[in-house]
């Protein structure tokens, strides 16, 4: 089977405009392809240069003089001040034919207004208006997403854009903020529940988000390695032992007295609670590693245990004010069943556990968890330059 890589980009505006949900809804649930990585980025003059310069020398063709324009003039820093830039990596067979489907096309003749549609991304997000004193003339283009035509020409962009990306943050702090005291910067975790198939769920999540009217400062996919999904909640456990551990004791108390017909003394209950209470509440707490990981603990050796694991989630970083507040009043309590109506986790949580999504709770713990998850990092670059390596030794 036939596995290439293609991409799409974000345009600065669509981010800017919190349209990135909606972006990454389309794309995964109207495409066969896996999402293998994301990143924010902050093209320079450079690299936009170079972009645009590549498309002309593909066609002639109006729709592509257009794009390479707006990749010079609108990708690029203006007014000293670099812009936020979505790179999206896809895998899968064809995926370039899969990605401008969904992504659409741009029309470079006139449309009645009535005859468009929303089916596309760009027949949601784009815009392409001629003055009406001149028809031929574009006085208004914004494409909203880029993707390349074809393998060869996505093969050509993807390796310049590796070697941009590589060694480059993962974060972009482009803005100076009046009173930089009142800024948060905070973590979010699209949980592995919802990427067990392609659907509009990851994306509807980012949009339920966007309500805070936070930036999305940072992204990537993530697998965790045991080690790191072990320390990211190592602090639950006790949590689990204390709040756990009584009512299974409690539970286990009940059903034996119902099955053998006679009471336990308390001197038994205690030892049920420190004993059988216990192994039940790190059962539970081993659940929750074995869901971020895809590894149980104790099932691999040390040096495996810091591979990444067999599930992916995503990770954003959100910044503005009150931004960790803002964040978890949409994600809503732990437990769905108890969240809000219109809450990400009311929406899409099952269970206290499978809830769906994680956000930081305090500054002292976005600091923890970006720590351990690297979140300065980005793997996007390394899994580009794979593939195109695994593509010059079919060619050898």
């Amino acid at each position: 089977m036939n596995m290439s890589l293609s991409y799409v980009l974000v345009s600065p505006y669509t981010i800017a405009k919190s349209r990135t949900g909606g972006v990454l809804s389309r794309l995964l649930s109207r495409t066969n392809l896996e999402l293998v990585g994301a990143q924010m980025f902050a093209p320079d003059e450079a690299f936009a240069r170079v972009y645009a310069d590549s498309l002309r020398k593909r066609s002639p063709q109006n729709q592509i003089m257009l794009l390479a324009d707006y990749v010079e003039q609108n990708i690029a820093p203006s007014g000293g001040r670099p812009h936020r830039t979505l790179l999206l990596l896809f895998r899968g067979q064809n995926p370039c034919a899969k990605l401008l489907t969904a992504c659409g096309h741009i029309y470079t003749q006139h449309v009645e207004v009535d005859a468009l549609s929303g089916e596309t991304i760009r027949d949601t997000y784009a815009d392409l208006i001629f003055s009406k004193d001149n028809p031929g003339e574009v006085s208004y283009f914004e494409p909203a997403v880029l993707t390349p035509r074809n393998q060869e020409d996505a093969d050509q962009d993807l390796a310049q854009m590796a070697r941009f990306l590589k060694d480059r943050e993962n974060i972009i702090q482009n803005v100076t903020y009046p009173d930089p005291s009142k800024i948060e910067q905070t973590l979010v975790i699209i949980k592995p529940d919802n990427w067990k198939h392609n659907s509009s769920r990851p994306g509807t999540i980012i949009d339920m988000f966007s309500r805070t009217g936070l930036r999305i400062i940072g992204i990537k996919v993530h697998r965790f390695s045991l080690a790191e999904a072990l320390d990211f909640y190592g602090p639950v456990e006790k949590v689990l032992k204390e709040k756990l551990a009584p009512s299974f004791g409690k539970r286990a108390r009940e059903l034996l007295e119902k099955e053998f017909g006679f009471g336990l003394s308390e001197e038994a209950a205690e030892l049920l609670t420190g004993n059988f209470g216990i192994e039940c509440a790190r059962d539970q707490f081993a659940q929750i590693i074995e869901f971020m990981s895809g590894k149980r603990p104790g099932s691999c050796s040390p040096e495996d245990s810091k591979k990444p694991g067999n599930v992916k989630c995503m990770i954003l970083v959100y910044e503005g004010e009150n931004a960790i507040k803002k964040i978890r009043d949409v994600l809503g309590p732990t437990d769905p069943l108890k969240a809000p109506e219109g809450t990400v986790r009311r929406e899409f949580g099952s269970n206290v556990m499978v809830n769906t999504a994680h956000a930081s709770d305090s500054r002292e713990s976005y600091e923890r968890e970006k720590a351990i998850i690297r979140i300065g990092e980005n793997s996007l670059a390394s899994a580009i330059n794979e593939y195109l390596g695994t593509i010059e030794a079919d060619t050898i």
